[in-house]
């Protein structure tokens, strides 16, 4: 190997080859975005795994780091090693400010991506192993003599290469021998062909093209007449009620002892809730705020109990209750009323349960009053409809048919109207965009918190410049695509066993 070695120092670097030049520059001409994210790979793993000087030891922890295993390979932080390599060289690029409250945020990022990076590293060794491939010697040997650590006045220096000591000098070998297969990787993913009639294909659904208006009814349209309706229909659930509590865990005896002595004037309610009360209200002397009766459902107070709670008045004590904790006694701080439609808390209160809990029912009165809608839209126009309910149209587009909004053709998110944030990946929005007649209103459909009715305008088809520059510019997203698989595949593999969590935080905490 020292010959071999030698002799490298004596080759001088001639005149590029034409033939070279002629294929880089027809490999760009015919495929520019995958020869560019080829290149962009090939770059980065340079940097990453050949360039990246073997650092030494920080000094911060001591001891190897075990952040999880691989296909049992464990995916270790040991000075000099690549995990070590990533970590020094993000914190170098990012140089986290220990005075910023980000700091602990900033440093966990640098951790979990040195780690990941580890993780896909490992993963990728361990196919190539698993394929059979092995750097042949003579590969690594040249690729070692390349090392700027052997270089002296631009050549291979074998003094340089002689002074290293071996253990270091094998080492150094090894890491080359695993850099040149993990290149080879990247390698074979960068230059996987893309079928010659798929771009076409592809770039072919940017039409047909169509233009809309929207009118779009918005849940906070619901009105407060309805809302006050469904409270009128279930009084029960909305009362609003102020209640003070003392809970205990340990037996029914106690908690009618702690109640007697309440009642006798023994000690104060506050005082017995803070001394001897065991749930969240103990230190505000039991007070459980202000709220609707059906609040009481997340401690799970029964109906018969419920009912008990909201006939007491104010400032009389309840008889024990047993909850799935332990036994309750309350006291009401004020008498249960219907809340008042006129106060926004309320109104807000109820309002944030409808939709939380009840969201059917809003949804049920919009897609009524957008079915009116459609009906007059039908009937006299789009617009007409739209000032006779008061509106405002929305309009948006050119857009193809683009479900999950890929980034090859128009998205719906960057259409102009908020409301229809969710729509990309909703087939039901799709469906009623592209198979409803022009001029035609679609029939409502529900998008997030709001529901929406279509006005196709035009149909067109996208021009051949578009078309072109979506079919040059799929190679680079297909492949960006498959990287961004690739790396998935390693990091949600089952033979990640993943600990990064529990050593992170070790070491801080």
């Amino acid at each position: 190997m020292e010959k071999m070695m030698a002799a490298r120092e004596k080759k001088q670097s001639g005149k590029k080859d034409n033939s070279t030049k002629a294929e880089i520059m027809e490999r760009f001409k015919t495929s520019p975005f995958l020869y560019i994210g080829t290149i962009i790979i090939l770059v980065i793993v340079v940097i990453a795994f050949v360039f990246v000087p073997i650092l030494a030891p920080s000094g911060t922890f001591s001891g190897d780091l075990v952040f999880g295993y691989y296909n049992k390979i464990p995916i270790q932080f040991v000075p000099g090693n690549f995990f070590h390599q990533q970590y020094q060289r993000l914190a170098q690029m990012r140089q986290p400010d220990p005075s910023s409250p980000n700091y602990m945020m900033d440093m966990a990022m640098i951790w979990k991506e040195s780690y990941e990076m580890t993780v896909i590293h490992t993963g990728i060794l361990d196919e190539m192993k698993t394929a059979g491939y092995i750097a042949p010697e003579s590969v690594v040997d040249r690729e070692v003599a390349k090392l700027p650590v052997f270089q002296e006045h631009g050549r291979f220096s074998s003094a340089r290469y002689r002074a290293m000591d071996n253990n270091t000098r094998m080492s150094l070998w090894r890491r080359v021998q695993e850099d040149i297969a993990f290149n080879m990787f990247f390698s074979d993913l960068a230059n996987i062909k893309i079928p010659g009639g798929e771009a076409s294909f592809v770039a072919n659904l940017a039409s047909p093209k169509r233009n809309f208006d929207a009118a779009v009814f918005p849940f906070t349209s619901f009105p407060n007449s309805q809302v006050e309706s469904f409270v009128q229909e279930n009084p029960d659930m909305f009362m609003i009620i102020h209640l003070s509590r003392i809970t205990v865990t340990s037996s029914e005896r106690e908690g009618r002892q702690i109640l007697e002595s309440v009642r006798s004037g023994i000690f104060s309610f506050e005082e017995a809730a803070r001394s001897h009360s065991q749930d969240w209200a103990a230190e505000r002397g039991g007070d459980m705020g202000t709220m609707m009766a059906i609040d009481l459902q997340y401690d799970q107070i029964d109906e018969p109990s419920r009912r008990i709670l909201l006939n007491l008045s104010r400032g009389e004590l309840s008889d024990l209750i047993q909850l799935p904790t332990g036994w309750a006694f309350f006291r009401a701080e004020e008498t249960p009323v219907l809340p008042n439609m006129n106060d926004e808390n309320h109104m807000n209160m109820v309002r944030s349960h409808i939709m939380e809990y009840s969201r059917g029912w809003i949804e049920d009165w919009l897609l009524s009053e957008a079915e009116r809608f459609t009906v007059l839209a039908r009937e006299r126009g789009f617009d007409q409809a739209i000032t006779q309910f008061g509106m405002t149209k929305n309009s948006f587009g050119p857009i193809s048919l683009n479900f999950g909004d890929t980034m090859l053709f128009s998205s719906i998110n960057t259409a102009g109207v908020p409301e229809l944030a969710e729509a990309g990946r909703d087939e039901f929005f799709w469906r009623a965009a592209f198979f409803t007649p022009t001029r035609t209103p679609s029939n409502p459909l529900v998008i997030g918190n709001n529901v929406i009715v279509l006005f196709p305008l035009e149909e067109n088809t996208a021009d051949e410049d578009e078309i072109q520059a979506i079919e040059s510019y799929f190679s680079y997203r297909a492949m960006d695509s498959l990287s961004h698989s690739n790396q998935q595949y390693f990091l949600n593999n089952r033979k990640l066993d993943d600990r990064f969590e529990e050593t992170f935080w070790s070491l801080w905490f």
